[in-house]
């Protein structure tokens, strides 16, 4: 197992209660790093141009606890935190490379965010479709694409500890402004969950909403709590990526204990706290520190649970997602998703074809007790809602992919099997078409009203979500 025996031994020699400072390693200082002169000349290269279009930032956590230097570049939280040469096209790379040397400002400027443009920075219909109206005017920072599930996006939690580079909300921190979703008015939060009392669930996303101070993140919750007109809202999730990336948050940051607090004022009030762990490798949860964080925000109460999508060159064997969730079980976190990589960013890097995603997840499926198996997948993110791949099958002599909706923004539609032909190059929904004539109503395009949608509106969601 992935350093376990190492750190189990070492785990009581850890002073838990001695501060950590956190530091960012962006472009502009991971030339300063020791492990930098490390790096073969053209890794180097590859993170210079890649991390001009798409964004990148580590921290010294990840830099010393996760990373195996020696090998990188094979290393697969290496692959998951640094940018590489193949993340863009060869034309875009010698591009920027081109234009970065030539120190042509404006036309480099002007380059790469024509590139960001091409990558679809903003998929699955987040900006057209899933951001709700209030009084006929969008409501920024907040979107709803089902009844009982509602996103916010605090403004002070607008960047990560590190970021991932398969991150499919990539455009978020790359200064595309116009496509960033933020809010930090807490009155509009409760004013639209007050109206909207099929919402149960508020999941503070980002970026990452555990970059906020204690003393913010309370704001927001306490309204909840305080605001008998929000009685319905029963979970708070919170979307993060911290326990992996930066666990002294939940440990040694010097406001850990009020963010723990603030958990246990929630479980107390009678409501859930979920939080949903984005774990992408079994080294995320081998460290002593990483141990401690689950064991802290467990204490609260809370429940972690465990989701990533698969990541060509960092997760894609099955022997990764076995031990995963093995040891998050050990250590009381509940696997929920398996999920398909995301059609934005980098997307040519890491996807994998449907049939091998699935091919991965009944392997791993298979070798891990009936605790483990409360996960999900593999699940597409797409527009009309997760789709879930049941598997492959023979349907009256044709090859298909079965396939049911786990959301749908047409809650009619969920949990009803359906087909797709098999396409063994596939690996997003948008690129599947329907076995038969009885299979066409699953399929967006082929909703009568969807061609009607309009940015700003939510339509397609069931109920008074809009």
């Amino acid at each position: 197992m992935i350093q376990e025996q190492r750190n189990d031994a070492t785990l009581d020699l850890i002073d838990f209660d001695q501060p950590q400072r956190f530091k960012a390693i962006t472009r502009s200082n991971v030339t300063s790093t020791p492990e930098w002169e490390g790096l073969d000349p053209d890794l180097r290269a590859g993170i210079e141009v890649v991390s001009a279009v798409l964004p990148f930032r580590t921290n010294q956590y990840v830099m010393e606890e996760l990373i195996d230097w020696n090998a990188v570049p094979d290393d697969p939280i290496f692959r998951l935190t640094f940018p590489h040469k193949d993340m863009l096209s060869n034309e875009q790379f010698e591009r920027i490379r081109e234009l970065q040397a030539s120190d042509q400002k404006e036309e480099l400027k002007a380059a790469i965010r024509e590139i960001q443009l091409e990558l679809n920075p903003h998929p699955a219909g987040q900006m057209t479709h899933n951001v709700p109206t209030v009084a006929g005017e969008p409501v920024p920072g907040i979107q709803h694409k089902y009844d009982q599930t509602t996103l916010f996006f605090p403004a002070h939690g607008q960047t990560c500890h590190a970021y991932c580079t398969f991150c499919f909300r990539w455009a978020q921190f790359v200064g595309l402004d116009d496509m960033k979703f933020a809010n930090k008015d807490v009155d509009q939060l409760a004013a639209y969950l007050g109206e909207h009392p099929e919402i149960s669930d508020v999941l503070f996303t980002g970026g990452d909403p555990m970059v906020m101070k204690s003393k913010v993140f309370a704001r927001y919750i306490d309204r909840i709590l305080e605001d008998p007109e929000l009685a319905h809202i029963q979970t708070i999730r919170i979307g993060t990526k911290s326990v992996a990336y930066w666990p002294q948050r939940y440990v040694t940051d010097a406001d850990a204990e009020e963010l723990l607090d603030i958990f246990r004022r929630i479980i107390a009030s009678g409501r859930t706290v979920a939080i949903m762990g984005h774990y992408s490798h079994p080294v995320e949860l081998s460290t002593p520190m990483s141990r401690e964080a689950v064991r802290r925000i467990r204490e609260t109460g809370a429940n972690i649970r465990m989701q990533s999508p698969l990541i060509r060159h960092v997760n894609d064997d099955p022997d990764v997602w076995t031990e995963m969730w093995n040891t998050g079980v050990r250590l009381g976190l509940i696997p929920y998703y398996f999920f398909v990589e995301r059609d934005t960013g980098a997307r040519g890097y890491f996807e994998t074809p449907l049939d091998k995603c699935h091919e991965i997840f009944v392997e791993a499926y298979s070798k891990v007790s009936g605790i483990a198996r409360t996960v999900r997948g593999p699940s597409m993110s797409a527009f009309p809602g997760k789709v879930h791949i049941l598997g492959v099958r023979d349907v009256g002599g044709q090859k298909a992919f079965v396939l049911e909706y786990l959301q749908c923004r047409r809650g009619e539609l969920v949990r009803q099997p359906f087909f797709a032909k098999y396409d063994p190059k596939a690996t997003w929904f948008d690129t599947l078409e329907p076995l038969t004539e009885a299979d066409a109503p699953f399929f967006p395009g082929n909703w009568p009203d969807a061609a009607e949608e309009t940015p700003g509106t939510v339509p397609l969601t069931v109920g008074s979500a809009s």
